[in-house]
């Protein structure tokens, strides 16, 4: 039962490690909004400007370059109907930027329960070596206090670094959806505005 817990709580610390490392590398900024694309979007002033907009978008693929493409894919539709398409398109972008969240959020709720399973564990053969030996036998007391503290420590130690990650991207992802609706709206105003 020892080997069991501890083995399923190290999985779980290279399940998190794991999605740690993969969406710091995922979500960093020049991958969500690349600054070609942002400086690309300054300039976009006129119509005349949209097919320079779009080349940028083409060679630098992201989320808020998809978005875009898609606004200016439906620029000839009424503006509250590229809205609708362009919300639409941004909560599945967004939901790709969340991809592997969910993961570190069950990381931050299993580890310490795993590891407090471990506590109760070595808790019971502590016990259960004290009633069979007696206080006199240190070697299985020793044995259930190690037990139970190798697993909270383990658990802890598994959870913490999870539920710091979590919660950083998490902020991190809504950041990166408000400055992706804040570049579209911006897009959108300026080209329905140059229309009139």
């Amino acid at each position: 039962m020892e080997l069991f817990i501890i083995s399923v709580l190290i999985l779980a610390s290279v399940i998190g490690l794991t999605f740690i490392v993969e969406r710091g590398l995922a979500l960093r900024a020049q991958k969500v909004i690349p600054t070609q694309v942002e400086a690309a979007l300054e300039t976009c002033r006129t119509e005349a400007d949209v097919p320079m907009l779009r080349r940028i978008c083409e060679q630098h693929p992201s989320p808020v370059s998809r978005l875009l493409i898609l606004a200016d894919k439906h620029r000839t539709w009424p503006r509250a109907e590229n809205i609708g398409a362009l919300e639409t398109s941004a909560r599945h972008e967004v939901s790709k930027l969340e991809r592997g969240l969910v993961i570190l959020e069950i990381v931050v709720g299993v580890a310490p329960l795993l590891g407090l399973v471990g506590t109760i564990y070595g808790l019971i053969i502590l016990f259960g070596g004290m009633s069979d030996a007696g206080l006199g036998d240190s070697k299985e007391v020793a044995k259930g206090i190690a037990v139970a503290l190798n697993s909270t420590l383990l658990g802890l130690l598994t959870a913490i670094p999870s539920l710091i990650a979590w919660s950083y991207y998490n902020k991190k992802v809504e950041r990166f959806a408000v400055e992706m609706a804040s570049l579209c709206e911006n897009f959108l105003r300026t080209q329905y505005h140059s229309e009139k």
